[in-house]
């Protein structure tokens, strides 16, 4: 009797510690962002104003988003997976173009198919630091050194 609930209790010790293990395994999903819903845009036409957008939308939440001369709105779901890099799986842009009198000129969707990869400039500035080690370079600033300059005479 007491052996064979030994193995009981060791078996469901495995069992926990299994289903423990593929839980961990299991990918996880993030949602981010707001784009407004189809039937809410269908009230913003071409022609309504900056603030009819504003009081039936609302104005996107940061700053880096809104421009003069749109507003962009996105949505994304990430997942991620273990010691994987998280993975953008859905994307949606509402992008809402204005003229320069304020009034709506245009209203785009994009999704995630729509993306393109944007391959970002590397400038690297030049260096004032040339190949001599530190040392050698503060000992020779010691030679342009004035001192009647510094003590002001």
């Amino acid at each position: 009797m007491r052996q064979s609930l030994f193995s009981v209790i060791r078996s469901v010790g495995f069992g926990v510690t299994l289903l423990v293990a593929l839980a961990a395994c299991s990918a996880t999903y993030t949602n981010h962002g707001y784009i407004p819903p189809p039937e809410v845009l269908s009230e913003i036409g071409v022609g309504s104003s900056r603030e009819q957008v504003a009081d039936v939308i609302g104005a996107p939440g940061s700053a880096g988003v809104v421009r003069d001369e749109a507003w962009f709105y996105t949505q994304y779901r990430v997942r991620s997976f273990t010691y994987n890099a998280p993975q953008v799986i859905e994307r949606d842009i509402v992008a809402i173009s204005f003229s320069t009198a304020g009034r709506v000129t245009n209203i785009e969707r994009f999704g995630l198919e729509d993306g393109q990869i944007v391959q970002l400039s590397r400038r690297v500035t030049e260096s004032s630091v040339r190949d001599i080690g530190f040392l050698r370079q503060i000992l020779s600033n010691f030679g342009r050194i004035n001192l009647g300059d510094s003590v002001g005479g």
